[in-house]
């Protein structure tokens, strides 16, 4: 089961769609499916936005959630396009399988997400970065990500010694190693290249108030740049605006420190 392209619409297993999902347009950007290609010669379908007549913009990675690259992905895509980058998800789950019409997150996990080794995750998010500094990007770039994907941007910024900024949202911190996945972002936290803020939620049932702690700490005994944000009240997923668990008041105040958090490592105006 082969993905051919990113997800049209939202992934099966978070249908219900809230009333609440945000729905940015495209006008002044090009925006669109593209092909990437992967350091074992892939071609991994992504989604991309940028401005229309701006050249050389700062790229930022996208890293998805469980869902794969579904409307979410690509609407937080064009909401950083309007504000001045080139914003890039690549479908990480390509080699794996298709996520979009799996109905719950057990069957996604089980089947697809647990069969994703970081070292491929690295290795395609580094491609997209090359992709895209060549194709109407700038070598400058930040990487943010949801969930998984917020995950994937703390391992990342220990990977990526060009990485100039990064913010994770609610990654997962611990959690036990195995063969695919030998390390965790508390493994790393002395390891980080660029400065990382993450963002996170207060009632996050999977993510520890007490292990947030303890990430907190070991950035901070290691010396690195880096700022942990904790919403009182806000669940597990508080950004995502398509389901119950979104939370607008932490949600926009994560997306203005993101912001402000790129701007003041070097990406943006």
């Amino acid at each position: 089961m082969q993905k051919t392209r990113t997800t049209s619409g939202y992934a099966a297993a978070v249908q219900p769609v809230s009333t609440d999902a945000i729905q940015t347009g495209a006008e002044g950007l090009e925006a669109g499916e593209v092909r990437i290609q992967a350091a074992d010669g892939r071609r991994i379908p992504a989604y991309r936005a940028m401005p229309a007549k701006k050249k050389g913009a700062p790229v930022i990675l996208v890293v998805h959630e469980i869902f794969g690259v579904h409307e979410h992905i690509k609407d937080v895509c064009r909401r950083l396009a309007h504000r001045g980058y080139m914003a890039v998800s690549a479908n990480l789950f390509e080699r794996q399988g298709d996520v979009s019409g799996l109905t719950s997150f057990e069957e996604i996990y089980g089947k697809v997400v647990s069969k994703v080794p970081e070292a491929q995750v690295m290795a395609d998010l580094d491609a997209t970065a090359a992709w895209a500094a060549k194709s109407g990007g700038s070598a400058q770039l930040g990487i943010t990500g949801f969930c998984w994907g917020g995950r994937m941007v703390w391992l990342y910024a220990a990977h990526n010694p060009k990485l100039k900024a990064a913010v994770a949202w609610y990654g997962r911190l611990g959690g036990p190693a195995d063969e695919l996945h030998p390390t965790t972002p508390l493994d790393v936290a002395d390891k980080l290249k660029a400065p990382v803020l993450g963002l996170y939620g207060a009632e996050d049932q999977s993510i520890p108030v007490a292990q947030v702690e303890e990430m907190r700490q070991k950035l901070k005994a290691a010396g690195k740049t880096a700022e942990i944000i904790v919403y009182p009240g806000a669940p597990h997923a508080f950004f995502a605006d398509y389901r119950p668990s979104y939370r607008k008041e932490a949600a926009e105040d994560g997306w203005k420190r993101m912001l402000d958090w790129f701007t003041r490592f070097g990406l943006g105006d």
